[in-house]
């Protein structure tokens, strides 16, 4: 049987006044954001289910914008969003969609950064704050956000995952879960690396030079 914390029954400590349509979309802007690691000038949120229908009542939208903005759950500048959106010139917009195959709380980030790369996320919110990332530019992925994570962009290649976790190793960074998610053979491919420690920059600078990695991110845990 499950073990629940105080925070899966009541929330986060958050702007409310809801933690799956407030918090948990917070959240998914936050990570979304933290993936891009570049200056964010255009988003799309397009919202599906719940998200959809109640997605002004119950803050959603300041939700997302704060996140993206780089606010955390708890942060008061959410409710000012629009208006810091707006002093920074991020263009943002949402469109309802009105497919109910998704999640009932599902929304799909797409956003240009000022070097002109476009990027595309989706997020779900799974209640009591709690969120898992489903994917990303169109790879299929499962990531929480409950560690400290790697995420490597990388061409699929024999080999690649040994020398990640060999370097990793050799760093004494401990894994707690681990997972590949590729287009095709030979093709783009996500590894997300769950670890116990923060990562070190040195490790991250070791990390881009292998052969064949296109990029590295790193993402803090973002739960209590």
């Amino acid at each position: 049987m499950k073990d629940y914390s105080l925070y899966d029954i009541l929330g986060p400590i958050m702007i409310g006044p809801s933690s799956s349509h407030t918090a948990g979309a917070c959240r998914i802007g936050y990570m979304t954001r933290n993936m891009i690691k570049r200056p964010i000038v255009r988003v799309q949120f397009d919202l599906y289910g719940s998200f959809a229908k109640t997605y002004r009542g119950h803050g959603t939208d300041i939700a997302l914008l704060g996140g993206i903005l780089g606010f955390a759950q708890d942060d008061e500048r959410i409710v000012s969003a629009y208006e810091i959106a707006k002093e920074q010139g991020l263009e943002n917009s949402f469109v309802l969609m009105e497919d109910d195959d998704e999640h009932p709380n599902t929304v799909v980030i797409k956003a240009d950064t000022d070097v002109g790369k476009h990027w595309v996320v989706k997020g779900i919110s799974i209640g009591g704050g709690k969120v898992v990332i489903k994917s990303i530019n169109g790879i299929d992925v499962d990531y929480t956000g409950e560690y400290n994570t790697i995420l490597t962009h990388h061409t699929d290649s024999p080999g690649m995952l040994a020398l990640i976790t060999a370097l990793l190793a050799e760093q004494k960074i401990n894994i707690a879960n681990m997972r590949l998610y590729r287009e095709e053979k030979g093709k783009k491919a996500i590894c997300i690396i769950e670890n116990d420690e923060a990562i070190p920059e040195e490790t991250v600078k070791r990390l881009q030079i292998i052969q064949g990695m296109h990029y590295v991110n790193i993402i803090d845990r973002i739960y209590e």
